[in-house]
């Protein structure tokens, strides 16, 4: 087992070397204000029997949750993802069988009786076949499942009754360890067939109060390895590059921390000035939802990317099976409707497109859509003049017809989308692999090699809008408006018009002499 500990300080943070001492058989760090990630990278060998038979039959599996909480991502960690748990997964095989995935997704998921959740029993029922646009990207998993998932409460208990208890790498540390996942911000776990190995991150945007405090030991094991960063980020020499500085150690190993400097290209980068966008519905929302995306002007700069790359402002929406974007509306060239709405053209989409179909008929999880947006024509010239107004892109959506309630009412839980600029080059020499890169994001895939990724940072105390969508109402409330009567209603009314049918259809008979006497017809005889 491989362990990882990396913290990020920003560049004016304080830091006095007493804060993080390390010894031959430990280190300690003390009120350390920084972001954290903490990776662990575990053996196919060291699992347990259960999980590991459902990593053999992956080709490749690449777990990303986000929390609904709001948080600023740091470099190198910038990248984002809808909240939720999005499930990117390539089978080993054609012959292969993805019940035993779903059977832990089942687990790890543990949906409540309310619960936006679409069962998975199969891949060829719950999965959606992801675009790829760009056949040089080989980082493109086959199949993409995704669900709400407000807490991972579910997965570290998991966590803690199968790898915990089943495996030599268990304990009472790995379930601490299990259990500080809780209050991270983002969770991968990832899992390929050519390393063998599976690796579970969690990252923790920002410092809980007072600043980190803990105690790494020394691995019992000499196949263990514990390693130790305390950096810091900035923009490096070339505007695709990013330049870390701090200290370095591997637990039990050295002697002392190690200075380093060091600076690789990555695909992720940040934006130099504060770049922020929300996400809201008109209200009423009715069955035909508006999203809108608002940005302040002063956050569409251009990044300062290379100057031979093209860039463009990007939303990517992870739609559930509950609200539906219109492909045919959507996918238009209408300058009229894409300017009215301050979008350029819809890029890619993928999953559910039955528009009409209720949700209770729909077995797929939902849809992605991943749309150009338009910014403002005047943004080169105002480019440094405060201006205090937001630019809006809307996006007009569809809600499914969902089950009846007892109140007559269901809640619908759209995730925000992503917003980021992508910056295109024709140059197809591929990005270097860093030790902080990261793929299999649902939109990357969706651009080639070269591309740097710019995100905005999304603003509000949760990244999930609600929805209050009318459905029929069960029976046991008063009213109107129950099933029974609307059934009772139903009949009536069919009954109604079938009588009426029956009559009209008698009257014309009647008029048409249908059981008269037959009428003697004239005849002229030539005398």
């Amino acid at each position: 087992m491989k362990r990882r500990i990396t913290f990020i300080q920003s560049v004016n943070a304080s830091f006095d070397p007493e804060q993080a001492v390390l010894t031959t058989s430990s280190l300690s760090v003390r009120d350390i204000d920084a972001a954290r990630e903490d990776r662990i990278t575990v053996g196919l060998d060291e699992l347990p029997e259960e999980l590991r038979a459902v990593l053999e039959q992956s080709h490749e599996l690449h777990l990303r949750w986000a929390s609904e909480r709001s948080f600023d991502a740091v470099v190198p960690f910038s990248s984002r993802v809808s909240p939720g748990l999005h499930v990117h997964y390539t089978p080993l095989g054609s012959e292969s069988s993805s019940e035993a995935l779903c059977t832990l997704l089942r687990t790890i998921v543990a949906p409540s009786k309310d619960a936006q959740y679409k069962n998975c029993s199969k891949q060829e029922d719950a999965f959606i076949t992801p675009p790829l646009l760009s056949t040089r990207f080989g980082s493109s998993a086959a199949l993409q499942y995704y669900t709400r998932l407000p807490s991972i409460q579910p997965l570290v208990k998991y966590i803690h009754n199968t790898v915990c208890d089943q495996s030599r790498t268990g304990g009472r540390e790995c379930h601490t360890r299990a259990d500080a996942l809780l209050s991270a911000d983002s969770v991968d776990i990832d899992y390929d067939s050519t390393s063998h190995a599976l690796t579970v991150s969690g990252l923790w945007a920002s410092s809980p109060t007072g600043g980190w405090t803990d105690k790494f030991q020394r691995p019992a094991s000499a196949d263990d390895q514990v390693e130790f960063g305390l950096l810091g980020a900035e923009a490096g020499l070339e505007p695709e590059e990013i330049k870390m500085g701090g200290l370095l150690a591997v637990v039990g190993e050295d002697e002392k921390l190690k200075p380093t400097m060091f600076s690789f290209p990555s695909r992720h980068q940040s934006l130099t000035e504060p770049s922020s966008y929300t996400v809201s519905f008109a209200s009423p929302t009715g069955l035909h939802p508006t999203m809108s995306i608002s940005m302040p002007r002063s956050s569409l700069k251009r990044p300062t990317a290379p100057d031979d790359t093209t860039c463009g402002l990007h939303t990517y929406l992870t739609l559930p099976s509950v609200i539906f974007g219109d492909q045919y509306q959507l996918a238009t060239t209408d300058p009229l409707f894409l300017e009215s709405h301050n979008l350029l053209a819809l890029q890619a989409l993928a999953g559910e497109m039955d528009l009409e179909a209720p949700d209770w008929v729909v077995q797929r999880w939902g849809s992605n859509w991943l749309f150009e947006l338009a910014t403002p024509p005047e943004l080169e010239e105002t480019a440094n003049t405060p201006d205090s107004s937001n630019w809006t892109a809307t996006i007009p959506l569809h809600l499914r017809y969902l089950p009846p309630s007892e109140t007559g009412h269901r809640t619908a839980y759209i995730p925000w989308p992503v917003v980021f600029w992508a910056c295109t080059s024709e140059d197809s020499t591929k990005m270097s692999v860093n030790p902080f890169d990261r793929t299999h994001l649902g939109w990357d895939s969706l651009f080639g090699p070269r591309t740097l990724f710019y995100q905005l940072q999304p603003t509000g105390d949760r990244l999930v809008e609600e929805i209050d969508v009318p459905v029929l109402r069960l029976e046991g409330e008063e009213g109107y408006f129950q099933g029974k009567y609307i059934e009772l209603g139903t009949c009536a009314v069919i009954s109604l018009g079938f009588i009426w049918v029956l009559w009209r259809l008698a009257r014309v008979a009647w008029s048409s002499g249908v059981g008269s006497k037959p009428v003697e017809t004239a005849h002229d005889k030539k005398e």
